[in-house]
């Protein structure tokens, strides 16, 4: 079946809009994302005060997984009436009277305070959330504060902001949800002890798996396939869309952007055939190989998005599939580090000392070693070998200094150095992939070599 133009040109800009915005289809996690959203909505149900930290490396998904919890809440008109969401930022809010501004802003509450004088933050603070009280003055909005880059917040003068607001999450003085997003995760340390003792010290962990290949063969699949119109239903029953009024409404950056599918519409047949086609590349041995080194570099899943997208923008009148080729090619690209480079510039003997450690980290879970150790992995296979016998053994042990030097290899922390050199422990500063890499593109080098870095047979 023939791909006209305007259908490669709709595919591209789907999978590069769903690799862009899709913030309501969030994967993984499902523990953590329950767990926030519960925190939300006995807020807005219950008046509950809470205050929490999403930590996780960056790129893994703490912003989405936020978004995506708000977008599954905001369709309900319960929680959409009676709460408000401020966002804050701490590379755009550097002191606490710019994050005041904006909350006042995103709380629709400039004319209130318009020409008041505050004697404190407090007091400041105070007066916006009693100007969300009803009528009753016993039910109050409920707001739902996220501080982005939490642990710049921090470095604000005498931590104010932060202090007053987990204040009133922890007196209950009007229903609050403070969620800090942060990537570092010994930010509870940085704290002053008078916040320390008013935050409730609940800290949800975003921690990419690291043996999951296979899951992220699956999210391959999902992110680049087009949604079928089954799906299209079945997201929408779901993912509970967010409704125009609701987008026009609220100034909230992290909901200025959701990713509708049914924006795009596609021929049952194309759909079928594309669809086909991904399920082809993804069960190919030589994409799953660069899929494997990539997994092992960085198993992040916005660096995952990034690769995908430059993936999907070259497809072309010319380039109508994504094929085999291109994704070695781009896997190349991404594959290609300073320090594969530098493996291709040793020598023999410091690319066998190398794979030594290798298999010894495959057989020790990456338990730390000493030269000796891999001296002896290194002298079985070259008594066995007919390139690498009768090498010195200060010989060999320079070649380690070399690899020391190069910082390839370091030193484990908090070992005294009184140890002799050839019993200090060290660590390998490398991937698997990394290794096999260089031992692949390293010239000239000895068959059995190559096969002995591939062996399982250590």
């Amino acid at each position: 079946m023939p791909i006209s133009p305007n259908s490669v040109t709709k595919t591209r800009q789907f999978l590069k809009c769903r690799l862009q915005t899709d913030m309501t289809n969030f994967h993984g996690f499902r523990t953590e994302w329950d767990h926030i959203r519960d925190l939300l909505f006995r807020t807005a149900e219950h008046g509950e005060s809470n205050s929490a930290l999403l930590l996780g490396p960056r790129g893994c998904g703490k912003t989405t997984l936020i978004t995506s919890v708000l977008a599954d809440l905001l369709p309900d008109q319960n929680f959409y009436r009676n709460t408000l969401v401020v966002y804050l930022n701490g590379y755009l809010h550097t002191d606490d009277r710019s994050a005041l501004k904006s909350a006042t802003a995103q709380m629709n509450l400039e004319n209130a305070v318009d020409g008041k004088v505050f004697g404190s933050f407090a007091e400041n603070l105070a007066f916006l959330l009693d100007c969300l009280k009803a009528g009753d003055k016993r039910k109050s909005k409920s707001v739902v504060f996220i501080l982005e880059e939490f642990d710049l917040f921090c470095s604000h003068h005498n931590q104010t902001l932060l202090y007053n607001l987990f204040d009133v999450a922890q007196s209950a003085q009007a229903p609050i949800c403070v969620i800090g997003i942060t990537a570092r995760l010994d930010v509870v340390e940085l704290l002053e002890k008078r916040v320390k003792s008013r935050f409730s010290h609940r800290q949800i962990f975003i921690l990419p798996p690291m043996n999951d290949f296979e899951g992220r063969i699956e999210l391959f699949k999902k992110l680049l396939k087009l949604s079928t119109d089954k799906e299209r239903k079945e997201y929408i029953k779901l993912h509970k869309p967010i409704s125009v009024e609701a987008l026009q409404n609220r100034e909230l950056p992290l909901l200025r952007r959701v990713f509708n599918p049914n924006m795009y519409s596609f021929d049952s047949k194309y759909i079928t055939q594309w669809n086909k086609h991904i399920d082809e590349l993804a069960s190919s041995p030589k994409v799953r190989t660069v899929m494997q080194n990539l997994y092992e570099y960085d198993v992040i899943e916005g660096t995952f998005k990034g690769w995908l997208f430059e993936l999907v923008s070259q497809l072309s009148e010319d380039n109508t599939l994504i094929t085999v080729e291109s994704v070695q090619q781009l896997g190349q690209q991404f594959e290609c580090d300073e320090k594969i480079n530098m493996l291709c510039g040793l020598s023999v003997l410091e690319l066998c000392l190398l794979i030594a450690m290798k298999h010894h980290s495959e057989i020790y879970d990456r338990d730390p070693f000493n030269f000796e150790m891999i001296l002896t992995r290194y002298n079985k296979f070259a008594n066995s070998s007919s390139t690498m016998q009768g090498i010195e053994r200060s010989v060999i042990l320079k070649a380690f200094e070399h690899i020391k030097h190069l910082e390839l290899i370091a030193p484990v922390s908090g070992v005294t150095s009184k140890v002799q050199k050839e019993y200090q422990l060290q660590r390998l500063l490398l991937t698997y992939g990394q290794i096999n890499q260089g031992v692949m593109r390293s010239q000239n080098l000895p068959t059995e070599i190559s096969q002995w870095a591939q062996s399982s047979l250590v």
